[in-house]
């Protein structure tokens, strides 16, 4: 989005810049596109003229809804990451995976243990996994998915919570495991499981828990559920984001 407004606003006052001017193309819905050389591939798509309409965190959605897979040009791996901060290269062939089907098991945290056992009634798949590194090499995010994945079999529900804690979810990884392990539904389980029997009281936590018991934010939440539609999504896109 931010490449698509920096070159329709370059266009429209006569500038020239350089590095808007000079383009790539990628291959968006199998259809050739020259898009911006700096733009990641979620400015690229919309530069395109396309919409990523099941909602990306950074456009009203939640993170992780931008996931992609592609291909290089003569290269015969299928390569992964987010559309959000993956940049386009000559040759790119795009294909958007704005969710990946997973079972999520119900369940009652307070009948669980934070141990092996919750994983075993929960996600046996996990005891499925044979350790190919398929999942971490996968992971846009660079987390050690594999490792996380070991360590639930050890039930060490600590070492699950701090391994996965940049996990958006975006399911890729559970798209490449031949195995079918739903790595983050299992990260989920950890961090509840943590936040249920192992964290620590947090000082901090209870004085803003008990700001918000005492109304201290009444009046920011009163005026922001009094805004339309158009004036949140003004709002939310004056943020500085990216």
């Amino acid at each position: 989005m931010g490449i698509a407004k920096s070159a329709s606003a370059a266009a429209s006052g006569g500038l020239s810049d350089p590095a808007i001017d000079r383009k790539v193309t990628v291959y968006v819905m199998g259809k050739a596109c020259e898009v911006p050389a700096t733009a990641t591939i979620m400015g690229a798509i919309e530069y395109a003229g396309h919409q990523i309409i099941r909602g990306a965190g950074c456009r009203e959605g939640y993170c992780g809804a931008c996931a992609t897979i592609y291909r290089m040009s003569g290269d015969y791996k299928i390569r992964t990451g987010l559309a959000c901060t993956t940049m386009v290269e000559e040759g790119m062939v795009l294909a958007q995976i704005p969710s990946v089907p997973a079972e999520k098991v119900v369940y009652d945290i307070e009948k669980l243990k934070p141990n092996v056992s919750a994983v075993q009634q929960t996600y046996p798949v996990v005891f499925r996994c044979v350790a190919c590194n398929t999942c971490t090499r996968s992971c846009p995010q660079d987390i050690r998915v594999m490792d996380y994945v070991q360590a639930a079999k050890r039930g060490d529900i600590a070492a699950i919570t701090e391994l996965s804690y940049y996990c958006v979810a975006c399911g890729l990884c559970m798209l490449r495991c031949p195995a079918e392990i739903t790595q983050p539904l299992v990260a989920t389980l950890a961090k509840r499981l943590y936040g249920r029997y192992l964290s620590k009281n947090s000082p901090e936590l209870a004085v803003r828990v008990g700001a918000v018991a005492d109304g201290r934010y009444d009046a920011e939440y009163a005026e922001l559920m009094a805004l339309g539609r158009s004036a949140l999504s003004d709002r939310y896109y004056a943020r500085d984001t990216e």
